[in-house]
């Protein structure tokens, strides 16, 4: 809404099921105020013009668009922001809030989850806080928080450290790594990681890990398909692990 005041970055968090199939119904993992926050707005950044476009007719479905799509300003964040992340700095993303310095109110949206939380979109917020803008988190699921909930590890004290390495000696070093100031510290250490490469992931994991570690996985959230489990690295050996290549995966390990 244009005026003589500067609008506001709205933080829109998005379902979980992104390239899954079937999808849940939206109203079912989003509030109702979110849904009609989203279906507001007309000017957003966004990672994908396409996916988003995609997400803004699922919420036209529950609450009818403000704007018609082929009205809405669609901003996609640079490429290159996306493959190194946009938390350290180096992107200056205040051009993208030119709308917000007119008066409009902008939507920040990732393809899945949070923005700014394991997915791009800090540095838009930052530009925001840079602007003066008033920055609005929307209510959502956050995968992170949920596997952790669920796990039974420390939730007091933990930490996201985003993707390990993909060289099979680097990644197991690092995962040993992280068990280390797991069990020293007490920190639940949460990572992810693409779905073709879970396998690999939960191999590495019960090789490397001791049998006593707790490791929890997490997959399909809010989907009819959801499932976490924890347990100690022994009775992943003896049990069998699910390693889903087709759905994104939280990674947890503790004590």
């Amino acid at each position: 809404m244009a005026g003589g005041r500067h609008g506001r970055l709205f933080l829109v968090p998005a379902p979980l099921d992104f390239g899954c199939e079937p999808q849940s119904p939206l109203q079912d993992v989003l509030p109702d105020a979110t849904i009609r926050a989203a279906a507001r707005l007309q000017h957003w950044v966004c990672e994908n013009a396409k996916t988003t476009r995609a997400y803004l007719k699922r919420v036209d479905v529950v609450t009818p668009l403000a704007h018609p799509l082929q009205q809405m300003q669609l901003q996609e964040l640079p490429r290159e922001v996306h493959k190194k992340g946009d938390h350290l700095g180096e992107f200056d993303a205040r051009g993208l809030l030119a709308p917000a310095l007119d008066g409009h109110d902008v939507g920040l949206v990732s393809e899945a989850g949070m923005p700014a939380i394991a997915d791009p979109g800090a540095s838009v917020v930052r530009a925001a806080h840079q602007l003066g803008l008033e920055v609005v988190p929307l209510v959502g699921p956050i995968s992170l928080m949920l596997v952790l909930a669920a796990s039974g590890l420390n939730g007091q004290n933990f930490a996201f450290v985003g993707y390990l390495p993909q060289d099979p000696a680097a990644r197991a070093a690092r995962v040993r790594e992280l068990e280390r100031l797991a069990l020293s510290t007490g920190q639940t250490q949460l990572f992810i990681e693409t779905p073709y490469r879970n396998a690999a992931m939960l191999q590495t994991l019960l090789q490397a890990l001791a049998p006593s570690t707790r490791v929890a996985i997490g997959s399909g959230l809010t989907l009819p398909q959801a499932r976490v489990q924890c347990h100690a690295v022994r009775d992943w050996r003896e049990s069998g692990v699910f390693a889903d290549k087709h759905t994104p995966a939280v990674f947890a390990i503790g004590r």
